[in-house]
Order: structure tokens, then C-alpha cells, then sequence
């Protein structure tokens, strides 16, 4: 078959685009076992999932025709594989395997019982079922190097060592992951298996919160990277830059990663959707983007991802202490369980997060027990497993606890200690949260210079960083040392930014010069484009503004009502690129894997294994979920749009720059806006009903 020689040379080179075109142009060989083979090979690569894995089942239903039970278990045992590795639903992942074995019953050992053996460690990994992980792991490597399969030895290698970490054999686990970093690097497997063991790396070395091996590994992978990476693999990629970016900044580097991500993944993640998006409230919640880091955590929640502890800590930010101490508490009883590689799937680890943040928002509410229960339990952890930041997240709620209850030396030592451990680490929003910690237990003992000089640290930490927010709220301390110790915005609000019951204020424009005038203060700045949205939101408080009106009237020109309304319509959900939410294609798969889902119920319940059961159940309400949301009015598709997104991060980001540059000359002014003024896919200027302000505007 010269014409399928051509086009398995062209996948061997990673031209994706061209292996498919020649399997367009060749005819019934295409159908052939090796034609679907190349197929299912090329359409992975090219990015389109469900295509690949209609593939995988066609060849498998072809084997099967012809009576070839061993290629047909393989086939099988692949379709498992990659449901696995890109969907998260690890029901419809059994019962292929199921059916893979049954073919394979009675039969001598072939390369397929590897492929299941490797398929089956990780599906009992990220269902937490670590005795079976560990067997079916060590079953892959052994059959893997027997028979010759070494990219499934290189699976079951990577499950083995997370196992280990898991068992708490910290140092054992890592060591076999940095052997098998440097076995990828040297090009031992194929390009598909090295790009999904790098990403395996980076997720266990995340899960436990070590940054540095997390960034050691993610530049192998990108040493090795040979182009453009396979499949998802490049947005995942990305999620995990943007983890990495959050950490050290700039912050809106690390918010275009994580919308990068969001456009590359919506059509893979499936379920797994949700980590990029949470990935990106947590960076907009950082930035001080509180609408939009709303919006990200919903759209996360929506697809059966938990958006906690950074929907608790958003709570918090917006002065709903009760929702953000009710949210917090029901995250850590009711922990997140659905099966994912990408985070720790099982154990204290995932509950790591989610303590640092009830420390901080119990010590919001001044509720010493449950900030000292929350950091001896993190302390537990960390002492279990050792890392630079898992230990400064303990010390920084050990501060949190002593502050709270009124030791304000040992809040400093501590404090002081988690400062410098993030520092060294790299992590600066994280820096100067302990710092502001710090300061407030610098005040409180009565070293006012010492407090004050901690403070205007972190608020120049906070600037550098992005926080534009966390930076005018340090300021605040600045001007008003008797201002709340809570990192809550209406909390922190001096008399200074208050205004009274009537005011006249000025926002006024001049060539390049605005004039400012609020609160018998009076500067001079130079014009900026968030002022110019300001002043247009100033100038009609309560109206609501659609993004891309703001956009249109800030270039001076009106805009255009089809566009807007075709747009505001298409942003249901405000990410991606314009993608249909799902398409015929994967409407139709979504139903096959909705039907092995209810085989796995069924099969469950006979065996009585209700736990199993329970996470099946959750596959399929995820199914369902899906496949309603796809459907709009009239059976219609619906999707998603890209343009709002981006006129929304543009809108937010300058107007955010713009308080903050305020926040230097007129902190009050500044404070007083952050209150006030709503960003989001809609912007809209809502004051304090209890007092009347007549802004002076270019739109009056």
C-alpha cells in the first residue's frame, strides 16, 4: 500500500494536516485496519479528539468482523487509553477494558494485556483504590519491557512512582520521576507517551506543591518539545504555565496563559474543563478582577469542577464572610472526589489548599479555634510531605493562629519565617500576603514604624505583581493604621474614602491631563485609557455598559447594535474562541459514553460495590449536563464566543491599571471606586445609595 506509506512517513513527522489530506485522497484503504490505525493517529494530533476515538472504535468494530480477537482487545484496550487520559470519566474507561479482556480471555500474553495492565493502574490511581494501582503498575512495567512495548513500561513507570508518593515514600517517588525526566528527554518513547509522561511529571510535582521541580520539569518538556505538541497536550501545557506564572508573576502573563488554555482545551477537557478555569479565577481573584474571576469560577463549578478554595477566598474579597466561612467548611467535609490526574485524587493533599484558606478566613472572622485547628492540621501535612511551600503555607497560618489569639510575638516569628520562605521560593503575591500578616502583628505589638514599613513593602510586592487591588488596600493601612485586619475591601474602607451624604467631585479630561477632585482633594494625572471607561461609567451610575460599548465609545465611535447583540448572545458562557459548545460529532459520542456509563451502574450494582457505583452516577450527571447545555433553542447548537471575553479582560485590565496608578495620588478616591464599580462582561458605576455624588464629566 504505497499511498497508506505516504501517509504513516507524514505522521511519523507530525504533519497532521498532510497524513489526513492523503487519507482523504486514497479511498477504501482509508477503511482498512491500518488506514483507521493512521486515522485515529493523525486526528489526535490534529487536535480532534472524538474523531480519534471514533476511530480507535471503528478499527476495533473491524477487527471484531474479521475474527481477529487479540487486534480487537487492543483496539479496545486504546480506546480505554485515551478516554482515560482526556475525558476523566472512568466509567466508560472500565468498560472497554472489560471488553478487552474478555477478548483477550484464555489467550497467551500479547503486547494488548500490557496496554490494559497500564490503563488499568492509572484508572485505579485517580479512583483512589492505591493496592490495585500499584499492582496493575508494576503488572504494565513487567509485561511492557517483556514483550517490548516501551512506551507502556513508561506509563506504568510514571503510575508506579505517583503511587509511591502517595504511600508517603516522598523521596522514593521523586527520584523515579526525575530517572524518568531524563529517560523522556533522551527520546526513549514516542512523541504522544513523552508528551503525556512530561505532563504526569508536572502534575504530581503541583499536587504537592513543589514549584521547583514543577519548573525544572515543565523546561525539560519544553527542551524537548519537538514543535507544535500533540493534541491536548499543548494546552495542558499551558494550564501549567499559567500555574507556574501565578506563582511568580506577572499576573497578566499568567491570565493569557490560562485564556490561551481555555480556547486550546474546550474542545478536549470534557470534564476536566474545570482546571483551567479555575486555574484562571484564581489568577483574576489575584489580580483583583473580582467579576471576572466570578465568572470563571461558575463556568467551573457548572462543569462538575470544584471551584474551591478560590470561590471561598472570592467570597471573602467581597465581604460575604459567612458564605466564604459556610463554603470553605462544606469544601473540606465534603472534599472534591471526581478522578483526575491532574490533581491528588485522594488523601490530605488536596485538602492542603483548602486549610490554608480557611485559616485566612476564619482569622477574618476572628474565630481563634478554628484558625489553630485548620494550621495544625496543614502543619500535619506539611511535616508528611516536606516541600518549601507546603511548609510556608503552614508557618503563614501558624502566624495567622498566634495573631488571632493575641500572641503577636510568635504571629511575628512566624510570620516573618513564611515571608521569607516564599520569597525564596519565588512566590511575591504569596510574599506579601505573610507580610501583610506580618505588619498587622507588628502593629498590634505596638512597633507602628516596624508595621508601617511591612506595609509599603507589600503594597510595592502587590504593584509589581499585578495585584492591583491587594496593592490599594495595603496602601490603606498606610493612611489609616486603625483600619480592619481582615483583607476584606468594605472592611478597609478609612472616613477619608467614604463620601458624604452630598458631594460635588470632578473627573474631568484636558488634552492629556485629568483633573480629579473628590473629598476636598484635588491632583493633577496624567489621562489614561481605564480613566476614560471610568469617566463614561461615572457619567450614568446604575446603568449597566456592555464591554463592547465601553470599547466602541473609548475609540470615539458608536457601537454597532448587531454586533454587540450577536456577540452578548453568543457569550453564554464567555470563553474560547468561538467554538461550538459541543458538535454533532461529540454530541453523538457524549450518547455512546452516556450508554457504557449506565453498563458500568448496572454492572456495579450487581456487584454491590456501591462506591463505584456513586462515581459512575457522577459521570453520567456530567454527561447529562453537558449534553443539555449543548442545546439551545430549537435543538440548535449553542457557542461560544471570543470576542467579549477579550474586550472584557482588555476593559478590566486597564481600568484596574488606572486605580491603581489613582491609588498613588488619591487613595480615597481610589478606594472609593474599587467599592463602586462593577467590571465583568457588563460594567456598571453602583455608589452607596445613601449618598448622592454629582461627578463633574466630559458626559454630563
Amino acid at each position: 500500500m504505497a499511498e497508506l506509506s505516504a501517509v504513516r512517513a507524514a505522521a511519523d513527522q507530525g504533519d497532521w494536516h498532510l497524513a489526513l489530506d492523503l487519507l482523504a485522497e486514497i479511498g477504501p484503504q482509508a477503511d482498512s485496519a491500518e488506514g483507521l490505525e493512521l486515522r485515529a493517529q493523525a486526528t489526535y494530533g490534529n487536535g480532534d479528539f472524538e474523531s480519534s476515538v471514533a476511530a480507535w472504535e471503528a478499527l476495533h468494530a473491524l477487527h471484531i468482523a474479521e475474527g481477529d480477537s487479540t487486534e480487537a482487545a487492543r483496539a479496545a484496550a486504546m480506546v480505554a487509553m485515551f478516554l482515560m487520559m482526556d475525558t476523566g470519566l472512568m466509567a466508560p474507561v472500565r468498560g472497554w477494558l472489560r471488553r478487552a479482556e474478555r477478548l483477550l480471555a484464555g489467550s497467551e500474553i500479547v503486547p494488548a494485556h500490557a496496554v490494559i495492565a497500564a490503563v488499568s493502574g492509572y484508572e485505579r490511581f485517580m479512583c483512589g483504590d492505591m493496592e490495585s494501582a500499584r499492582e496493575q503498575s508494576a503488572l504494565a512495567i513487567e509485561l511492557g519491557e517483556r514483550l517490548g512495548v516501551e512506551s507502556v513500561a513508561m506509563i506504568g513507570r510514571v503510575c508506579a512512582a505517583r503511587v509511591l508518593i502517595f504511600d508517603g515514600k516522598l523521596d522514593e517517588g521523586l527520584d523515579l520521576l526525575d530517572d524518568i525526566a531524563i529517560d523522556l528527554l533522551s527520546g526513549q518513547v514516542d512523541p504522544l507517551t513523552t508528551g503525556m509522561m512530561y505532563c504526569e511529571l508536572i502534575c504530581a510535582a503541583q499536587g504537592l506543591a513543589l514549584q521547583d521541580r514543577a519548573i525544572e520539569w515543565t523546561q525539560m518538556m519544553d527542551q524537548w518539545r519537538p514543535g507544535a505538541a500533540i493534541g491536548a497536550i499543548s494546552g495542558r501545557c499551558r494550564v501549567h504555565r499559567a500555574e507556574l506564572l501565578r506563582i511568580s508573576g506577572p499576573c497578566d502573563r499568567a491570565e493569557e496563559e490560562a485564556l490561551g488554555a481555555c480556547d486550546e482545551l474546550r474542545p478536549w477537557m470534557r470534564r476536566e474543563f474545570g482546571w483551567p478555569l479555575v486555574e484562571l479565577g484564581n489568577i483574576r481573584l489575584r489580580k483583583g478582577d473580582l467579576p471576572g474571576a466570578e465568572e470563571a469560577f461558575v463556568a467551573a463549578h457548572e462543569r462538575a469542577w470544584s471551584p474551591h478554595p478560590g470561590l471561598a477566598l472570592l467570597r471573602l474579597a467581597q465581604g460575604d464572610l459567612a458564605t466564604a466561612k459556610a463554603m470553605i467548611g462544606d469544601a473540606i467535609a465534603n472534599p472534591f472526589d471526581v478522578p483526575s490526574k491532574e490533581r491528588p485524587p485522594f488523601g490530605e493533599l488536596r485538602l492542603a489548599p483548602l486549610l490554608d484558606a480557611q485559616a485566612e478566613i476564619a482569622a477574618a472572622d476572628g474565630d481563634a479555634d478554628a484558625v489553630n485547628h485548620a494550621a495544625q492540621t496543614l502543619r500535619s501535612i506539611a511535616d508528611a510531605y516536606p516541600g518549601k511551600s507546603l511548609e510556608a503555607s503552614a508557618t503563614l497560618a501558624a502566624a495567622r493562629s498566634a495573631l488571632t489569639s493575641g500572641d503577636y510575638l510568635q504571629a511575628i516569628h512566624d510570620a516573618a519565617a513564611a515571608t521569607a520562605g516564599w520569597a525564596e521560593i519565588g512566590a511575591p503575591f504569596e510574599s506579601a500576603v505573610a507580610r501583610m500578616v506580618l505588619a498587622e502583628s507588628r502593629h498590634l505589638s505596638g512597633d507602628v514604624e516596624g508595621a508601617r514599613m511591612e506595609w509599603r513593602a507589600a503594597q510595592a510586592t502587590f504593584e509589581d505583581y499585578g495585584a492591583s487591588l491587594w496593592a490599594v488596600q495595603a496602601g490603606l493601612f498606610l493612611s489609616d493604621r486603625s483600619v480592619a485586619s481582615t483583607l476584606t475591601p468594605d472592611s478597609r474602607t478609612p472616613d477619608s474614602a467614604k463620601p458624604s451624604p452630598q458631594t460635588t467631585a470632578t473627573f474631568r479630561c484636558d488634552g492629556d491631563t485629568r483633573t480629579i477632585s473628590f473629598g476636598g482633594l484635588t491632583v493633577l494625572m496624567r489621562d489614561l485609557k481605564g480613566f476614560r471607561y471610568i469617566e463614561r461609567l461615572l457619567a450614568d451610575p446604575g446603568r449597566e455598559f456592555h464591554v463592547l460599548d465601553l470599547v466602541a465609545i473609548e475609540g470615539g465611535s458608536p457601537p454597532t447594535p448587531s454586533v454587540i447583540d450577536s456577540d452578548a448572545q453568543a457569550v453564554t458562557m464567555g470563553f474560547g474562541g468561538g467554538l461550538a459548545i459541543i458538535d454533532d460529532e461529540a454530541r453523538e459520542a457524549y450518547r455512546r459514553r452516556l450508554a457504557e456509563v449506565d453498563d458500568d451502574i448496572e454492572e456495579a450494582m450487581a456487584l454491590n460495590d456501591v462506591g463505584r457505583a456513586d462515581l459512575a452516577q457522577l459521570d453520567r450527571e456530567y454527561l447529562i449536563a453537558e449534553l443539555t447545555a449543548a442545546v439551545g433553542l430549537g435543538g440548535r447548537s449553542r457557542s461560544v464566543g471570543g470576542t467579549a471575553e477579550r474586550a472584557r479582560t482588555s476593559v478590566t485590565r486597564s481600568m484596574r491599571y488606572a486605580l491603581g496608578r489613582l491609588a498613588e495620588h488619591h487613595p480615597a478616591l481610589a478606594t472609593h471606586l474599587e467599592q463602586s464599580v462593577q467590571t465583568g462582561t457588563y460594567c456598571v458605576y453602583s455608589p452607596d445609595p445613601l449618598a448622592t455624588i454629582h461627578w463633574n464629566v466630559a458626559f454630563s
